[in-house]
């Protein structure tokens, strides 16, 4: 799904509330329970109720006063009827408008006390110089909202304690992750990795066991299959393409990797994520 914001919107940017969002599913012909990958990120506020949502094949609950960051890339769903009883805001933009990454651990957030109220405080700050459009420049009313969006997603960043490693494995882990992210689809074996960052494959698993609680193997192959089981969802690609667009010489070993790690074929789990049994 392109970025595809209001006419009024700032270049990069949008605010929505629920209500909004179902309207515009509507009017663009949306439809809002099936599965998206957006090449926008969203970061979803929940003021009064629950919302029930399902992200890269997890389903979640944002209860109310919870915040959930879903990334570009990601294959999200909503529930419309949460949607109607619920009320809530979705902040909305393109990769590269701040500067922040999502966090590793991207289950909803509920922030209490000092960091509930600061992250109010923040997008209601947010939301009123986003209306704003006629008091400042436009330059200056952009970097106003990277500034305030970069403090909100500062702020929630700091609601889930820090996990407890050792700063050169988090550097290692790190590299490690980025490289992977960029070259999981060309390269399947830790060894490559090792040898590309001038690591040892046997500190890169220390470093991703730290990090994770699993193996530098393990985190591999789980990134392919979470691809993997994307584009089988959103697509409507062969096995046989997304074998090859994900590296295998063989659509057989594809088949393979896909049934060991998660039980079924991967045309088995294309119908039932799809509700087509």
């Amino acid at each position: 799904m392109p970025y595809r914001p209001s006419l009024a919107a700032p270049i990069g940017m949008d605010v929505v509330d629920f209500t909004e969002l179902l309207a515009r599913g509507e009017r663009r012909g949306i439809d809002l329970s099936a599965p998206q990958r957006p090449d926008f990120h969203h970061l979803i506020h929940v003021t009064e109720g629950t919302l029930r949502h399902r992200v890269d094949f997890t389903d979640c609950v944002v209860e109310e006063g919870g915040w959930l960051w879903v990334s570009s890339g990601q294959v999200h769903q909503y529930v419309p009827a949460d949607l109607t009883t619920a009320r809530g805001t979705i902040v909305i933009w393109q990769p590269g408008f701040v500067l922040a990454d999502p966090p590793f651990d991207q289950s909803p957030l509920l922030p209490t006390g000092p960091h509930a109220r600061a992250a109010r405080l923040t997008l209601r700050h947010l939301i009123h110089e986003y209306a704003d459009l006629a008091s400042l420049p436009l330059d200056a009313h952009l970097q106003t909202l990277r500034m305030l969006l970069s403090v909100l997603l500062l702020r929630l960043s700091h609601v889930r304690p820090d996990p407890v490693s050792s700063a050169p494995a988090d550097d290692t882990f790190r590299r490690y992750s980025a490289a992977l992210e960029r070259d999981f689809r060309s390269s399947h074996r830790v060894a490559d990795y090792a040898a590309a960052l001038g690591y040892s494959p046997r500190t890169l698993t220390r470093a991703t066991l730290t990090a994770t609680g699993t193996t530098a193997k393990q985190y591999l192959d789980a990134r392919i299959l979470l691809e993997a089981k994307r584009l089988l969802v959103h697509t409507d690609a062969t096995a046989a393409d997304i074998s090859r667009a994900l590296g295998f010489t063989e659509s057989t070993d594809f088949a393979k990797f896909f049934r060991k790690r998660d039980g079924r074929t991967p045309l088995e789990f294309r119908a039932v994520a799809r509700g087509q049994r």
